[in-house]
C-alpha cells in the first residue's frame, strides 16, 4: 500500500460536489504537484485531506500510515504527521512565532509521548533554522504573520515545517505573492526537507517556475474535481506552452 492514497474521494460542501472521483497515489520520498484551473478544486482538495470541517466527504477514503484518516479531526490528522501550508497564512494577534512555534513544538512531543522540549534546546533549534531561511530574531519577536510581508509569511510557514518535520507536507501554492529572492530561500527550505526520503510532499501551484525550483518526481493536471492527466516534471513545461485546455482537450 502507498504510504497517501486517496480512493475514489467524493466531496465538497453542503451543497455542492467539488471532488468528484478523485484518486490519487504518493509513496515515501515522492513530490507530487498538482495543476488546473481556477475553481477545479485544488486548494479545496487540500482542505479535505486536512480535515477542514467546512467540508465533507460523501464517498471514498484518504489513507495515511495505512490509516483511514477521513474521519479523524484536524488536530489527529496533524499529529500523525500531516502539515498543510497555507496559500494565505493567517494573522493571530497576541501571540509571537516563537511562542507559536513552541506550543506547536510541545503539541507535537506530547501526541509522542514524549516530555516538554527544553528551553535552551528549543531556543538552538529555532535560532539555526530560522536563520537558514533569513528570519531575523526580530520577526521570530514578531505577532505570528501581523504586518508581514507575503514572503515573510511563506517563511514562517517554511519554518514551521523545519521545527515541526512532518511525514506529508501538502503546501498550498505557496509561490503565490513571492518575488524570486524569496520563492527561491523558501524553495531551498522545502527542497532540505526532501531530502528525507522518509517524507512526502503534494505542491499545489499555477506556474511552472516552483517547478523548477523544487523538482517534482510527478506533475497532475486537474479539471472537474478529478486528476485527468499525469506525467514527469516535462507536463509543467507543457502546460506553460499549450495552455489548460491544450492540455485537457490535447
Amino acid at each position: 500500500m502507498s504510504f497517501f492514497e486517496i480512493k475514489d474521494l467524493v466531496a465538497g460542501t453542503e451543497d455542492k460536489t467539488i471532488l468528484d472521483g478523485f484518486n490519487l497515489s504518493i509513496n515515501k520520498g515522492e513530490v507530487h504537484a498538482i495543476m488546473g484551473p481556477n475553481g477545479t478544486g485544488k486548494s479545496t482538495l487540500a482542505n479535505i485531506i486536512c480535515g477542514n470541517p467546512k467540508y465533507k466527504i460523501t464517498k471514498g477514503k484518504i489513507i495515511f500510515k495505512d490509516k483511514d484518516i477521513s474521519t479523524l479531526s484536524v488536530d489527529e490528522r496533524a499529529h500523525l504527521g500531516l502539515f498543510l501550508g497555507f496559500q494565505n497564512p493567517v494573522e493571530i494577534e497576541g501571540i509571537s512565532v516563537i511562542t507559536f512555534l513552541k506550543y506547536a513544538v510541545n503539541a507535537k512531543r506530547k501526541s509522542e509521548g514524549k516530555d516538554k522540549i527544553a528551553a535552551p534546546d528549543f531556543l538552538k533549534m529555532i535560532k539555526v533554522r530560522a536563520a537558514a531561511l533569513g528570519i531575523s530574531d526580530e520577526m521570530l519577536k514578531r505577532p505570528l504573520n501581523v504586518g508581514f510581508s507575503g514572503g515573510e509569511k511563506k517563511r514562517i510557514e517554511t519554518l514551521q515545517m523545519a521545527v515541526l518535520e512532518p511525514d506529508f507536507c501538502i503546501l498550498d501554492e505557496m509561490d503565490s505573492g513571492l518575488d524570486i529572492d524569496a520563492l527561491k530561500v523558501v524553495s531551498d527550505g522545502v527542497n532540505v526537507l526532501a531530502k528525507d526520503k522518509s517524507r512526502a510532499f503534494l505542491l499545489i501551484t499555477h506556474y511552472d517556475r516552483l517547478l523548477t525550483l523544487i523538482k517534482p518526481d510527478f506533475v497532475h493536471i486537474m479539471n472537474g474535481g478529478k486528476i485527468v492527466k499525469t506525467g514527469d516534471a516535462n507536463l509543467a513545461k507543457e502546460l506553460e506552452a499549450k495552455g489548460y485546455q491544450g492540455i485537457i482537450n490535447g
